[in-house]
């Protein structure tokens, strides 16, 4: 698959399809191609994270936007980012919106009632063993300046982390547990009519840890982690864009049995600017052109994102015609590479012109004709150059 295909084909939907018939079709989709239940087809991976991706773009109402207006050049900053983003073999899977328990029945019959008492499908899980956090998604919206030039952001953030008081242990002067001794298990013998079998179960007095502590501690009532608002101040690099994300280490779910906490990741999306339009990291911007520009040629003070420009416009310039600044693009300091600027042109033609207007065609560039267009753009240009 070496050319994407267009997401609405992959997922089998319209372009007017409703949120929630693409959530439906992705969920039809990604149980059809998991590559578990493909696994004679090589290509099974990539089909099904290419559904991923699909899904990732549609069901995101900003995203789905600049994919309609832009094509995949406009979300292309939205899987496999280097801002950050999650691990595994499949990129940016959103969990919530798919039935594992789907899938776990179709390869193994609906046996055990899905998970049961396993991890990782290698036996039963160990109580006693420290477990990361997971990781924690959340939206931040972005000025178009803050993104163009980076900033840095403060918010406050509910945190959870090790208790001060007793270093995250929950108690203090810790023993052995005297149900389990140590094992975090305890052995039932159970009678039946086919005779008496034993059974091992977690131990109720230390929750599968096999420790117990003399005095729990009162700051977290024995949990060990403590709950408190914290202020978060990340520094957002030069040339962000929408759907790159950004990691903040240690800052999501907690851990249990001593594990650390998972990572924070920031997503953003960047707002929308009156004139200038950004596709990656290319700015466009339309300039308005009277017909004595368009025809004789002129040279016009043009704004950019780092202040204003004098160029030359070719005589005979037509609505629609483009020209490059080269480098007058977004400089993204992340992924060493720098945008061009594209100007679009659009020329007005005024409306009741007088007689001696139209006798003095060839004069026009000594005309003041200017629209209303044209004399809002100009304002925006002195604004620009302040």
């Amino acid at each position: 698959m070496a050319e994407k295909r267009d997401y609405y084909e992959v997922l089998g939907v319209s372009k007017n399809a409703s949120s929630a018939e693409i959530k439906s079709a992705y969920r039809k989709k990604a149980k059809e191609l998991h590559p578990d239940l493909n696994k004679d087809d090589p290509h099974a991976e990539e089909k099904f994270k290419e559904v991923q991706e699909a899904y990732s773009v549609l069901s995101d109402d900003n995203k789905k936007r600049m994919y309609d207006q832009f094509g995949h050049a406009g979300v292309s900053g939205s899987g496999g980012n280097p801002y950050g983003g999650y691990g595994g073999s499949y990129t940016n899977f959103d969990a919530s919106d798919f039935d594992f328990g789907d899938i776990f029945d179709s390869i193994f019959g609906g046996a055990g009632g899905g998970f049961g008492g396993f991890s990782g499908f290698g036996g039963r899980s160990n109580s006693k063993r420290a477990s990361r956090g997971s990781d924690v998604l959340m939206r931040m919206d972005l000025d178009f300046e803050e993104a163009i030039y980076g900033c840095e952001k403060k918010f406050n953030l509910d945190v959870v982390e090790d208790c001060d008081e007793c270093h995250g242990h929950g108690g203090f002067d810790r023993e052995e547990c005297s149900t389990c001794n140590g094992t975090g298990t305890v052995t039932t013998q159970q009678q039946t009519i086919l005779g008496s079998f034993m059974s091992r179960s977690t131990c109720p007095k230390c929750n599968g840890l096999g420790k117990t502590y003399k005095r729990k501690c009162s700051e977290c009532n024995g949990k060990g982690k403590i709950k408190q608002k914290k202020k978060i101040t990340i520094n957002i690099p030069a040339g962000i864009n929408t759907g790159d994300r950004q990691r903040v280490s240690g800052k999501g779910s907690p851990g249990t049995n001593g594990g650390e906490n998972g990572d924070l990741y920031i997503e953003f999306v960047v707002g929308e600017h009156n004139y200038f339009a950004r596709e990656n990291d290319d700015i466009y911007l339309e300039v308005p052109l009277t017909i004595a520009e368009s025809l004789l040629g002129c040279k016009k003070e043009i704004p950019t994102i780092y202040g204003n420009v004098k160029i030359n416009i070719s005589a005979g310039t037509n609505s629609g015609d483009k020209q490059r600044i080269k480098g007058k693009g977004v400089d993204n300091k992340y992924r060493r590479h720098k945008g061009d600027m594209y100007l679009i042109f659009k020329v007005y033609t005024p409306k009741n012109l007088s007689r001696e207007q139209k006798t003095l065609i060839e004069k026009l560039s000594e005309t003041p004709l200017e629209t209303e267009e044209i004399k809002k753009f100009n304002k925006f240009t002195e604004k620009n150059d302040k």
